[in-house]
This record gives C-alpha cells, sequence and structure tokens, in this order.
C-alpha cells in the first residue's frame, strides 16, 4: 500500500453558513472561516472541506448550485474565498471543496435553457421523459425529500428527474458534452489552487437504462429507486474518465459520499490501481439504529452491530483501497448524543467516541463543533427548525395524523439541524456566532459549551482530540498498522488493536456508563505497555495488567 499526504491526514469539515459571521448580518461567511484559521492550526488539522459556497437560491443550503464558478453573496466574493485559499496555505493546511454535480439547481443556466424546448441543445444536460399514458410520472421512485422524483414542467409538457428537491434536478451523465462541462469546471478550481473535493452523492450519477419502476411499498404511492441508480451501469467508467480527465497531474484528494455503496463496491472504487476516487463516504454505521422505516423509524443502537459494522469496513478496505472515519456531518446528528450520552457524561463520552475513531485505520473527519462536545438541540417548534427533509417529513406526518409530540421525538435524535446549530464559539450572546440574528437557533447549552472554555481548560474535549491528532502525525502505527476485533460478543466494550511490524496498540472503549472489565489477551500480559492515550487519569506506563477495570465510557490506548 502506497503512502499518500491524504492517508495520513486529519479532516476538519466546514459548514459555512453556521461556522462563524464576520458582518453581523447572521450567517457564517468566508471571512468569518478566515478569522478563526489559527484556532483551527492549534487543532492541528491538516485538511478544511468547505461544504458548498457556491452562487445558489439555497433549496437545500447551497447543496442546490445556480453557478459553479462563482461565490454566493452571503458567504462573500471570490476575493475572500481565494484570500481564505491563501490563509489556509500559508499554515499549511489543505482545502477541499464540495462537488456536487448529480444536479445543479433548477436556476443553473443550463437548466433555464433545457427547458425551453424540447430541442434546445441543454435539453439533454437533464433528465426529461413524457409521462406515462394516464400522463402520471414516468416511474414511482420517491425523492429523498418525500413525494415524487419527478416535476411536470408545463412549458414542454413533460417531466424532469430530481432525486433530491424539485429545484435539484438530475444531471444527465449519459451526455458527454455535459460530463465535459463538469470536468473544465473541476479543473478551474484545481487551477485556482483547491486540494481535492468531497463529492455528493457521487455514485448516483449513473442510471440504470430506462428508468423502471421501484419495487412497490405496501401502502405507499411511491418507492425509493436505489437500485437503478446507486452504483448505477456506467459508474466505475464515469469515475475513472473524471479521474483521467480532471485530476490527474493534480496532487489532490477526493473522497466520494456514496449511499448503499457496500464493503465490495467500495474496494473497486477505492481500489487505486483503478483510479477511480481515493476513499468513500459509506452509510451503513449512520443507518444501524433506523428500523424498517427508515431514518425517522428510531430504534436503539446495539454495540455489537456497530462493532460488526465497523469491522466489516476495516477489513474490507485493509489491503485494498481506503477508509473515511466519520461518527456525523452536516447531514448526521450529534455524534455525543446518538453514540454516546450528551449528560452527565457528555466530556467522558465524546472523548471515549473520537478514541474509537481517531486509533482506526483510515481518514478521521471532524465535524465543527464536534472537537468542543457539541450536542443535539431540542426546539419545541417546528417553526425553529429550518431544515427542508426535515419540514417535508413533518408536513407529510401530520397529513397523516401523526401526533406532533411523536414527530418531534424524531427530529430531536435524528433532524440534520443538529448539526447545523451555529458554532458555539464563547458564552455571549448567540455564542459569539454573529452580532445579529443567527439564520438558526444556537443550542441554549452554548453558556456551559463553547470554544472559549474549551481551549481554555486542558482536561476538554477540545485538547483531548488535539492529542489524538498529534498521535496519529507521530505513530505510523495509526494510520497503516491492520486492524482486529477483539472481545468480540462482550456487550459493553468495542476493543481492537492494530499490529505494524513488530508494534501493537491495544484500543480498549466502555461504551456505557456502567463500570465494565475487559480480559488482556494472554499475549499481552506481563507486556510492558505505554500508555498513549487515555480520558481519564491513568498511571502512563506499566506492564499490562490480566483485567482492565473501565470506568463509565473510559478508553485506554496501550502502545506496545
Amino acid at each position: 500500500m502506497t503512502k499518500q499526504w491524504w492517508k495520513e491526514s486529519v479532516v476538519y469539515q466546514i459548514y459555512p453558513r453556521s461556522f462563524n459571521d464576520s458582518n453581523g448580518d447572521g450567517i457564517g461567511d468566508l471571512k468569518g472561516i478566515t478569522e478563526k484559521l489559527d484556532y483551527l492550526k492549534n487543532l492541528g488539522v491538516d485538511v478544511i472541506w468547505l461544504s458548498p459556497v457556491y452562487d445558489s437560491p439555497n433549496d437545500d443550503n447551497g447543496y442546490d448550485i445556480r453557478n459553479y464558478q462563482a461565490i454566493m453573496d452571503e458567504f462573500g466574493t471570490m476575493e475572500d474565498w481565494e484570500q481564505l485559499l491563501e490563509e489556509i496555505h500559508n499554515r499549511g493546511m489543505r482545502l477541499i471543496m464540495d462537488l456536487v454535480v448529480n444536479h445543479s439547481s433548477d436556476e443553473h443556466a443550463w437548466f433555464t435553457e433545457s427547458r425551453k424546448s424540447k430541442d434546445n441543445p441543454y435539453r439533454d444536460y437533464y433528465i426529461w421523459r413524457p409521462g406515462k399514458e394516464d400522463g402520471t410520472e414516468p416511474n414511482n421512485w420517491e425523492s429523498a425529500f418525500s413525494g415524487s422524483a419527478w416535476h411536470y414542467d408545463e412549458g414542454t409538457d413533460e417531466y424532469y428527474l430530481h432525486l433530491f428537491s424539485k429545484k435539484q434536478p438530475d444531471l444527465n451523465w449519459e451526455n458527454p458534452t455535459l460530463r465535459e462541462e463538469v470536468y473544465s469546471m473541476m479543473r478551474w478550481w484545481l487551477d485556482k489552487g483547491v486540494d481535492g473535493f468531497r463529492m455528493d452523492v457521487v455514485n448516483f450519477i449513473s442510471k440504470v437504462e430506462g428508468l423502471p419502476d421501484a419495487e412497490p411499498q405496501e401502502g405507499k404511492k411511491y418507492a425509493p429507486g436505489g437500485e437503478y441508480f446507486a452504483n448505477g451501469p456506467r459508474i466505475h467508467e464515469f469515475l475513472h474518465e473524471m479521474n483521467e480527465k480532471a485530476m490527474k497531474g493534480y496532487d489532490a484528494m477526493t473522497v466520494g459520499e456514496m449511499p448503499m455503496v457496500t464493503p465490495e463496491i467500495a474496494q473497486k472504487y477505492t481500489d487505486e490501481e483503478r483510479e477511480e476516487v481515493n476513499m468513500v463516504f459509506q452509510f451503513e454505521h449512520v443507518d444501524i439504529d433506523s428500523g424498517p422505516g427508515g431514518k425517522w423509524d428510531l430504534r436503539p443502537l446495539k454495540l455489537q452491530d456497530l462493532k460488526d459494522n465497523l469491522t466489516k469496513w476495516q477489513k474490507a478496505l485493509e489491503h485494498k483501497g481506503w477508509n473515511s472515519l466519520y461518527l456525523n456531518n452536516h447531514d448526521q446528528p450529534r455524534m455525543v448524543s446518538r453514540f454516546g450520552n450528551d449528560g452527565e457524561y457528555r466530556v467522558e463520552s465524546a472523548k471515549m467516541l473520537a478514541t474509537l475513531l481517531h486509533m482506526m485505520k483510515g481518514t478521521p473527519y471532524i465535524f465543527q463543533g464536534e472537537e468542543i462536545g457539541m450536542t443535539n438541540v431540542r426546539f419545541e417548534s417546528i417553526d425553529d427548525y429550518e431544515d427542508i427533509e426535515t419540514l417535508n417529513m413533518y408536513k407529510e406526518k401530520r397529513e397523516q395524523g401523526v401526533p406532533h409530540k411523536t414527530i418531534m421525538e424524531g427530529i430531536y435524535v435524528k433532524g440534520r439541524d443538529n448539526a447545523r446549530t451555529p458554532v458555539q464559539w464563547n458564552s455571549d450572546k448567540h455564542a459569539g456566532f454573529t452580532t445579529g440574528t443567527p439564520w438558526l437557533k444556537v443550542n441554549p447549552n452554548y453558556t456551559k459549551i463553547n470554544a472559549e472554555q474549551a481551549v481554555n481548560d486542558p482536561n476538554s474535549t477540545y485538547h483531548y482530540y488535539k492529542k489524538l491528532i498529534e498521535l496519529r502525525h507521530n505513530n505510523e502505527i495509526i494510520v497503516y498498522g491492520g486492524y482486529d476485533l477483539l472481545a468480540e460478543k462482550d456487550q459493553h466494550i468495542f476493543a481492537y488493536e492494530r499490529t505494524l511490524d513488530e508494534e501493537r496498540l491495544l484500543v480498549v472503549c466502555n461504551f456505557y456508563e456502567d463500570a465494565a472489565t475487559f480480559d488482556v489477551p494472554k499475549n499481552y500480559q506481563d507486556q510492558s505497555g505505554e500508555l498513549l492515550i487515555s480520558n481519564y487519569d491513568n498511571e502512563t506506563s506499566r506492564e499490562l495488567p490480566i483485567a482492565i477495570h473501565l470506568r463509565p465510557y473510559e478508553a485506554i490506548v496501550y502502545k506496545v
């Protein structure tokens, strides 16, 4: 396996709208990010991933792009972006941009042309179809944001496909001219100096020919059609072509967001010899607390399921391909609320989860605010929420007669706005995020949980993350070592070992608030181990005992 800078890096995701507002309009912006670069440099991160900052009508917070080569007014100007890039590079960090090319905005010039007439040269940049004989949608696919994935356009008496919002029409990747336009735009950004791309739902760009109906679902008009657009027939061809025509000759990284990807398919996507993408974001581990009804159908997390899943991915990509490691992002709730304990043991469980993830093989991703242990939020009124997915689901369920309180419980656990409340910088009004009125309300716990407090407290989550990142930079075994699960059937403990040549790491995490005991494997007993990191005060080096007694949410890492 070849060594690469992106394998040795830690990535920090910025959701610009909620990061830091420099001009008091209540919306985070590019200058606001530049103001906080020293904070990120001090944390130790290597790469900043910027969620979309392109010109957009903001139907889906910037994931609906009107112009791929312009900056959204609310975020600033292209000069502000150029200054941000320069300041990032001056600090020895890198910048990757979000690339959203499964769909554009319906206000993009290509689409406004496309809808003018059936013979417009841009018509074929999108997926247009006549309705069925009875005039209904071309197929029964359901949009990710509920309702049909087709929108009827009176002007030309046809429907266009939108797997997401109706303001996000899908691009037609079967059209070679469209593909060239995308590659040319990517090279434009790479020539400006960006260091790579995170590619939004990129495994949806190849659809099955004929766009057949999905398996109907009982009592439902529409059905998820993922088997016809996720990992489609030409996806590997398209990604290899993108690598050849856009990425070749640049020292840049790529990570593909890929719902419905299996380890076997991910091996192909990330196998270096195939030249497609460097790593993928898979969703299996963040779906294991969803019931058969999907994301909003809540069920308790079983540690066994998480162990089995993360281990499956670690083993599958051990020799071929590469993992990306994450427990939350802009689409997922806060990890300490979801997998840990955001009450009495917030700090301990946040550190435990970080240890679990950062000691694995792969590139770790930190989502803004995670490093200070930010939590989910509980707004009582649906009017305080902004996320299109949440609002559409709420409306649909209320129409079905589901009580407000029941729906809100799901939103408190899984809603995307949990991750999007503004970053809590200090205990001033609006958490120091803005001098104006924030676009989304700040989590009321900002007086206790904020970056200023965390930076000043040597025992905070922030300083713990700093140490984890430092360990990764200084220990090759954390980056390149093999992985093996230990205590496989233990219902309380997630333990594994990492091995590289003669070196071994023993990682032991208590996942719950009850004390637990880990029986140290025989081959570790009486070995002298150096304590690399722990979220409680422990002796720094000693012979490994026969058993390790773990306190609530305790995490401990030995180097042997």
